[in-house]
């Protein structure tokens, strides 16, 4: 008996899943494939004619090839924010776990306001226009850095809290210097924590869409997210092409997350045995 409930919770958390999710993605299929007066209307249902490919070619090209501009913008914020992230946040995390002190219980403190604290806009444009760094795509990885790091810091601290401290001593009798300790013993071992925050930022951070539309608005800064402005106006939505482009945009992140879903699991649960 026990057997078949389970069988059965299997099978409706399946179809759950799959209204979910397949749903609205096929939603979106079916209407960046449709024509633009058909995709008027925003029905669920098989296009009469199929427009896929040429719809595709209408978002890519749209305001002078804007999409392939953002798609490089949005890649080059990604992949340094989440570098500097997974070193940056590991040293913190590193130092954090091993060295307590008195500054301790502040250090965890500020950590957990920089998780559940909402950022505020007015502030950082503030501080970003100060340091002459608002409209630019370097002040914008600077905030994403920022956005990121406590998350990052706690999924860190509690892989290095399952790491014996014989490796620190072992390698400190040896005469490693601190810098060494880190990235040649500790930092390798953090792969598989590691892997998660890549692919976990790198997903939150392509996919963000505030943050650019604050710090950095004007179109030749513009990221993927916000491309979907190309198809808009006050009087006209072209459906076919918004979804289009939703479609491309999509894509990347989607294919990044079932791949390696696996990955993901591994790392958020490699810190729980201790710590």
């Amino acid at each position: 008996m026990s057997t078949k409930r389970h069988l059965w919770l299997g099978l409706l958390a399946i179809v759950l899943f799959g209204v979910v999710f397949f749903v609205p993605f096929a939603f979106i299929l079916f209407t960046a494939a449709k024509t633009q007066t058909e995709a008027g209307e925003l029905q669920f249902s098989l296009p009469t004619t199929w427009a896929l490919l040429q719809n595709l070619k209408d978002a890519l090209a749209a305001r002078d090839y804007m999409l392939i501009i953002a798609f490089i913008n949005s890649i080059v914020l990604t992949v340094v924010s989440v570098a500097v992230l997974v070193v940056l946040s590991a040293m913190v995390a590193y130092v954090a776990q091993r060295r307590q002190s008195r500054w301790s219980g502040l250090v965890n403190f500020l950590v957990l306001c920089g998780l559940i604290i909402p950022p505020a806009v007015v502030p950082t444009v503030w501080v970003l226009q100060s340091l002459g760094l608002f409209k630019t795509l370097t002040g914008l990885i600077f905030v994403e850095i920022a956005f990121g790091l406590a998350f990052c810091v706690l999924l860190f601290r509690a892989f290095i809290a399952s790491i014996p401290r014989d490796l620190d001593e072992a390698a400190i009798i040896d005469g490693a210097s601190p810098t060494r300790l880190f990235f040649k013993i500790i930092f390798p071992l953090l792969r598989s924590v590691m892997v998660t925050v890549i692919i976990v930022q790198s997903v939150a951070i392509f996919n963000d869409f505030a943050n650019p539309l604050y710090f950095l608005p004007g179109d030749e800064n513009a990221t993927v997210q916000l491309t979907v402005f190309n198809f808009q106006s006050q009087f006209n939505t072209q459906y076919n092409l918004l979804f289009a482009d939703i479609l491309l945009i999509t894509i990347p992140p989607l294919l990044l997350f079932l791949f390696l879903n696996k990955r993901i699991v591994e790392g958020m649960t490699a810190g729980a045995v201790k710590g």
